[in-house]
């Protein structure tokens, strides 16, 4: 059977991480080579975030999955693919369990054409998404404790306010649409002066009195 590669980077300083696209790529048709796999297509989503399943490459991936035509895809790890263990789960049943889709994981050498393999899947989904959500509890700990001892917190991240009492980070409904639209043009080729144009256009308002590419770009590190 076929098979296509997908490869993902969020932000320009993950090229110094050894998980840029070209990085991705390389490994991906280095493996299908030694495992005289038949690599059709590298589906690319660049510059946006794992725990977002709008991404347009992801999504072709699951469409191509799901016409029947593929017998594996191939990804440098789990967390370039999805960040997501509610997305990964979905992918897991609908198509590893459900049309017989293997996936292949080079970062922590996982084939799901074994029952440990699917299993040892579905662990490392969890635990990346225990650490992105660590991270996220770690912030607001900081911001909260300094807030605490009357010290600068600097500025409140864009996508969340502070509640009544002053000492937890809440989400902001209408913000947090703001930034998952921001991904979305993103990754629809949009360039961030154009995300800016959008966004005004379409009522959302930002922290200060307009829309700047540099906020647009903080934004979407953050969302990585």
């Amino acid at each position: 059977m076929k098979a296509i590669g997908y490869i993902r980077v969020s932000t320009a300083g993950q090229a110094n991480e050894g998980v840029s696209l070209d990085n991705q790529r390389a490994k991906i048709r280095a493996y299908c080579e030694l495992k005289d796999i038949e690599l059709v297509e590298i589906i690319e989503d660049a510059g946006l975030s794992g725990s977002k399943s709008t991404r347009e490459g992801y999504q072709r991936v699951l469409t191509m999955c799901g016409e029947g035509e593929l017998g594996s895809v191939i990804v440098y790890s789990i967390s370039r693919f999805t960040r997501s263990t509610k997305d990964l789960l979905e992918f897991v049943d609908s198509y590893v369990i459900k049309k017989g889709i293997v996936l292949h994981s080079l970062s922590e050498s996982l084939d799901t054409s074994t029952p440990t393999g699917r299993f040892m899947l579905k662990i490392m989904g969890a635990m990346n998404e225990l650490e992105r959500e660590q991270i996220g509890e770690r912030t607001r700990s900081a911001l909260q404790y300094k807030m605490s001892r009357n010290e600068r917190a600097g500025q409140i991240p864009y996508g969340w306010s502070l509640s009544e009492d002053g000492k937890t980070l809440i989400e902001n409904p209408r913000e947090q649409e703001a930034i998952e639209r921001i991904v979305a043009l993103k990754g629809n080729g949009y360039t961030l002066r154009a995300i800016c144009f959008e966004l005004t256009k379409e009522g959302y308002k930002p922290q200060g009195k307009t829309w700047y590419p540099q906020s647009i770009s903080n934004i979407l590190r953050r969302a990585a």
